[in-house]
Formats: C-alpha cells, structure tokens, sequence
C-alpha cells in the first residue's frame, strides 16, 4: 500500500504511521488540576441585624435594646469562630449602648420631675 503524499512511493507497514524526517509523534501531556473547595463565607447576619437595630434606635428608643441584644450574639459566634461581621457586631452594641442612654437620660429626668412635681403638690 503507497502512502498518496509520499511522492516516492515507500510503503508503510500497515497499522503504523511513521512521522516523516524523524519527528516524534504528538503526546499530550497530562495535566493535573486541584479543585479548590468552596469555602461560603460566614454569616454577618446578626451582626448587620445589630447595626441597623442600633440605628433606628435613633427615631425609636426599643430596636436601640434590641440592638444591643443582637450584637452581643453576633460578637459571642463571631469570636467562637462561626460566624464573620465582628466590626459591626461591636459598632451595634456601642451605638446600641450609645443611644439607651440618650433615650433614658430624658425619661430619667422626666420621672424625677414628677416625683417632685407630686411630692410638692401633696406638701401643701
């Protein structure tokens, strides 16, 4: 059997292709690949639940309480490890803190005002 793109007519043993002027034949070389494990990234939301609890504290005295609660569940997983959002947690809880005590100063002095304002009506 004559190879058609041999122009001199050789004959090659049947079953085998040799490459021409000595060049080896293609091998393609292995190639490894890792998979990479997907890590999820850790919780954040009882931390951002502690933030924005704080926040609204400002219109509302309530969700500054909450706030508070919130933040130190989110610190307590975030320093075992389980969940992320550390930062916030604290900034919650100290905004939380923060706002309470403007909500209670007023209330505070409001209750005092009235202890006198009865105490000095039932004098009379």
């Amino acid at each position: 059997m004559t190879n058609p793109h041999d122009p001199y007519g050789r004959q090659q043993p049947s079953g085998q292709f040799q490459q021409p002027y000595g060049l080896q034949p293609y091998q393609p070389q292995q190639q490894f690949y890792v998979q990479q494990a997907y890590v999820r990234p850790p919780d954040q939301g009882m931390a951002v639940a502690s933030l924005v609890c704080s926040l609204i504290g400002l219109v509302m005295c309530f969700p500054a309480i909450l706030g508070i609660i919130f933040g130190h569940i989110a610190l307590g997983k975030a320093k075992r490890g389980e969940a992320g959002g550390q930062g916030m947690a604290q900034a919650g809880m100290i905004i939380g803190y923060v706002i309470t005590a403007l909500w209670l100063i007023p209330i505070i002095l409001w209750f005092v005002f009235v202890v006198f304002a009865i105490g000095a009506a039932g004098v009379a």
